[in-house]
């Protein structure tokens, strides 16, 4: 029995012997090169949709973590401006953005409160956060990727405080949420 070179056209589609089939096989565009892990994150999540499992699992997580959205909004804000520094841009005016500060703790809060209220209007995102949409767009002028780069944080906070109910489910769902409320904040940049 002659030895597969892998690589040849000859044997490029044929099975090799003891290795399994793939499940399928992209035969598309590298449509990703060059771009950044968070550029390929928010393209991907920006497809999904919110189904009504997710918009469940969704309101009885945020109904168990909801008291403690003052450490989690403080530890977000705190991490996005530690891993993405050129966030801080948008906060200059403060006397103090170390982490911990009292101007840091209390924009989480508010942040966190946003979200919070924003469960609520799970149904209609789009909607019932386009005073927030405007705010941020025409009066803040925030480059709309910030608002998914802060939904990536959060993400890793609730991960980190929550370990026990942050199953795997709760995190797709929270992932589409956090997505979701990303686009319809970005609603009036189009």
């Amino acid at each position: 029995m002659q030895a597969a070179t892998f690589g040849s056209s000859s044997n490029a589609t044929q099975p090799i012997p003891g290795v399994p089939k793939p499940c399928f096989t992209y035969k598309g565009p590298r449509v990703w090169a060059g771009r950044g892990i968070h550029t390929i994150i928010y393209q991907l999540t920006s497809k999904m949709s919110l189904t009504a499992k997710d918009k469940d699992v969704v309101r009885t997580f945020w109904s168990k973590v909801s008291g403690k959205k003052d450490d989690i909004g403080a530890d977000a804000l705190n991490r996005m401006m530690i891993v993405y520094p050129q966030t801080k841009t948008y906060f200059s005016h403060w006397k103090d953005l170390s982490p911990g500060s009292a101007q840091v703790r209390k924009h989480g809060s508010t942040v966190m409160k946003a979200v919070g209220d924003a469960v609520t209007k799970i149904d209609d995102l789009s909607g019932g956060l386009i005073n927030l949409s405007e705010l941020h767009a025409f009066t803040l002028r925030v480059d709309p990727v910030n608002f998914r780069i802060l939904g990536l944080n959060i993400l890793v906070v609730l991960a980190t405080m929550f370990p026990d109910t942050f199953t795997p489910e709760v995190h797709v769902s929270m992932d589409k949420f956090l997505a979701a409320l990303a686009r319809a904040l970005a609603e009036k940049y189009r």
